[in-house]
This record gives C-alpha cells, structure tokens and sequence, in this order.
C-alpha cells in the first residue's frame, strides 16, 4: 500500500496569515494608544516643516540637518538656511562656509555643509531642480541614506513608505512588534504587518513617542499607554 504524504504548506500558510493579521490588530491598537498619549503637540522638526510647506527639497535639506541633532537646533538651523536660499539653485550657489554657519551648531555641521551644497548642486545641474522621488535616486545623493529618503518620498510626495530610524527601530522592538538586529529587518518586518494607511505617519509617531515617553533610558513605563501590552524587550530600569 502507497501511503501519500499530505503537503502541511497550506496549513503553514494560513498560520503565518493568522499571525500577520494578529500582529497587525496588535500594532493598530498600539498606534491607537500611542497617538494618544503623544497628542499633537510634540511634532519632530522635520514633520513640522513639511507640514509648513510640502517641499521636498526643504524636507531632504532639513533632514540632513536633522541627523545627531535635536529637533529644535533641526528647526532654527533650517529656517537660517533657507533664508539664504530656499531652493536647489539656491543653496547651491551659497559658499560652503555661509552654509556651515547657517546649520550651526547642528552636529557634524561641517560635513554636512558640504553635503548640502553638493546634493542642491546635484538636483540643480541633474535633475532639473527637482527633488527625485524614489528611494533608489535619493540614496544615489552623498550624505542620503535610506532614513533620509524614506521621508523625503513620504512627507514630500506623499508616497508610501515607512522611514526606520532609531527611535522606530528601539520601539518597535522593545514593546514587541517586531523581533530585529537592525532598521532595515525593521523596515522589512514592519511592511508586513502596519496597514499600509499607517506607513507614513509611523516615524513621526514613534519618534515623539520615544523622546517622550519611551525613552532610551528608564522609559515611563508608570505612564505609558501600552504597557499592559508590552513585552518590555532590553528594558532594565523605568520610570
């Protein structure tokens, strides 16, 4: 007697449907509680000037500020800058020392002087004075990696995209969405389980979150709106 094996593939598939979907209703109320106990009040810089004006260029120039450097030295910084030239044509005409002095004292000031002038240069001369639109072409831009891209096309074209930084990353893992070593797994692992509506607001949400109230450092676990839920990953002292 033949005995046929029965393929378990369709059972596997329907449990991972199963587990996506759980951790999509999970997340969603996470965001839920999240949005809440942040309010409106507590908006990154980058968020603020995209909501300001939806400019890409001035969303790529203030999030290349943005980087190591708090959000109100962000928001003076690029005000100063742009006030000298608010365009790639612009920026890319200004000496490097004018644009250095401008950003100052965002963190590696120098370096990213020279950076902004080469990526407004590079817009101007390369793409016609338009800001690309897809990650791909951002990330060919010196000083542009895949942080920085992700929210150009997300606050600046409103595209789809969910933008890992380290706020996201530590947060979404600590309370136990996802189970990763780096942003990029956390990029991956977020797409298949956040909605797609959640995809551009995630990073703005999560970064007021995690300055806030899930702090690096002894998170205020006392006051967190999720922490009947969460799995508390890494945390050894709170609040």
């Amino acid at each position: 007697m033949v005995i046929k094996r029965v393929s378990t593939r369709p059972l596997r598939a329907l449990q991972d449907t199963a587990r996506r979907r759980g951790a999509a209703r999970r997340a969603e109320r996470a965001i839920a509680a999240m949005s809440d106990a942040v309010g409106v009040s507590a908006v990154p810089s980058v968020s603020r000037i995209a909501r300001e004006e939806r400019d890409p260029f001035r969303i790529l120039v203030s999030t290349v500020i943005s980087l190591r450097t708090k959000d109100q030295v962000t928001m003076e910084a690029s005000k100063r800058l742009f006030r000298l030239g608010s365009t790639p044509r612009g920026v890319a005409r200004l000496p490097v020392r004018a644009i250095e002095r401008a950003i100052y004292p965002a963190g590696f000031y120098r370096t990213k002087a020279r950076n902004i002038k080469t990526i407004a240069r590079r817009v101007s001369d390369e793409h016609e004075g338009r800001v690309p639109d897809t990650i791909d072409e951002l990330l060919d831009l010196k000083g542009v990696g895949r942080k920085t891209a992700a929210l150009v096309v997300s606050l600046g074209y409103g595209k789809d995209a969910i933008c890992v930084d380290t706020h996201v990353h530590r947060v979404s893992n600590r309370i136990g969405l996802v189970s990763t070593e780096t942003p990029a797994a956390t990029e991956n692992a977020l797409m298949t389980i956040l909605p797609r509506k959640y995809w551009i607001g995630y990073n703005e949400l999560l970064v007021s979150f995690g300055q806030h109230i899930c702090t690096p450092l002894s998170p205020r676990c006392s006051t967190c709106p999720v922490t009947r839920t969460c799995q508390r990953v890494g945390v050894e002292r709170h609040r």
